[in-house]
Formats: C-alpha cells, sequence, structure tokens
C-alpha cells in the first residue's frame, strides 16, 4: 500500500482491470466455440464413414470445452482483483493494477483463441482421417454389406490391418491436440503470475 495522488489512481483506472476481465473471457469462449465448432463437424463427418469412432474421437471437442474454463478462471481473479473507491470517493485502484489486469487478460484470452482455432483445424483433420483410415476408406452402410462370402477371412485381415493404422494415426492425433492445449496453458500461467502484481492506493 501507498499513498498516491489522481495521476497514479485516477477515477478511470477500473475500466482497465474490466477491460483485461472481459477480453479474457470473449475471447476464451469465442476460441472454445472456434474448435468445437471446427471438430464437431470432423466428427459427424468421420461418422458417416466410421459411426464406431464417434465416441473416442470426441476428446478434441472435450479439450476446446476446456478453453472456457480457463478465460474463466482468469476472468473472475481480475474481477475480485478491483478495489471499489474508499468513503470519501476516492479511487484506491491504480492503473499499475489497471495496465497488470489488462495485460493478463489478454494474455489468456489470445492464447485461448489460438489454442481453439489450433485444436479446431487439427481435429477436424484428423478425426476424418482416422475414420477414413478405419474404415478402409469405405461408407459404413457398404462395408456392412460386404459380409459373407469365401472371402471372409481376407476381409477380416483387411479390417484389422486398417484399424492398427487408424490406432497409429489417433496417437499421432493426440499429441497434436495436447501441444495445442498447451498453448492455452501457458497463456493460463501468465496471466495467473500477471494477476498477483497489485499496487494499491491508500
Amino acid at each position: 500500500m501507498a499513498s498516491a495522488g489522481y495521476e497514479t489512481c485516477p477515477a478511470w483506472a477500473p475500466a482497465f482491470g474490466y477491460m483485461g476481465a472481459a477480453s479474457c473471457i470473449i475471447l476464451a469462449n469465442f476460441g472454445s466455440a472456434w474448435g468445437t465448432w471446427r471438430a464437431g463437424l470432423g466428427v459427424c463427418k468421420m461418422g458417416i464413414d466410421y459411426p464406431k469412432g464417434i465416441i473416442k474421437n470426441i476428446v478434441p471437442i472435450v479439450m476446446a470445452g476446456v478453453l472456457g474454463i480457463y478465460g474463466l478462471i482468469v476472468a473472475v481473479i481480475l474481477t475480485q482483483a478491483i478495489r471499489e473507491p474508499a468513503v470519501d470517493g476516492t479511487t484506491r485502484y491504480s492503473t499499475f493494477n489497471g495496465y497488470a489486469h489488462l495485460a493478463a487478460g489478454l494474455c489468456c484470452g489470445i492464447s485461448c483463441l489460438a489454442a481453439g482455432g489450433t485444436i479446431g483445424v487439427i481435429g477436424d483433420a484428423g478425426v476424418q482421417a482416422f475414420g477414413l483410415r478405419a474404415s478402409g476408406g469405405k461408407r459404413s452402410w457398404a462395408s456392412e454389406g460386404d459380409g459373407g462370402g469365401d472371402d471372409t477371412g481376407l476381409g477380416g485381415n483387411s479390417e484389422a490391418m486398417n484399424t492398427d493404422g487408424a490406432n497409429k494415426l489417433y496417437v499421432g492425433l493426440l499429441i497434436m491436440l495436447i501441444f495445442s492445449e498447451a498453448l492455452a496453458l501457458y497463456g493460463l500461467i501468465v496471466a495467473l503470475i500477471l494477476s498477483q502484481h497489485s499496487y494499491v492506493c491508500e
């Protein structure tokens, strides 16, 4: 705490803090919605070729949804750190806090936005590729009609090879998604550190 005048703690200083909280939750939710939208489209398209893999490939959608939680956490912390004016009407929230909280909000929000776009693009392409590999390039109704006949053993061997190749592709997909999610986690960590910096006017 320190005694400071209007230059250090002006009446408009809390505006920067609220802008930081608002930008954080808005950008994080935008990134979450973007990733869910793109990955969800990919899962729906993949379900046409390989319906069995829908639940397994729901991972990108879950990871995109977590981004909104990151933004919510930082936004709540920033909002609670904004101090109300004193009894005499003077502002106790400094411009130092306002700039720090704005930086924290933008850091987390933009990181989540970038991570959401990355998860959406990778999830869209990855789950569709998984479905094509697992189904051998056939539609689900076409593969169901191919059962029986003398080629059952050969067909079973081909299906096993397709499944094995799809599982290898799935491992690579998960690794790419994990590192994409890490982008938002880095922004969250830095935002939490920035939110701890404070200078209170008394």
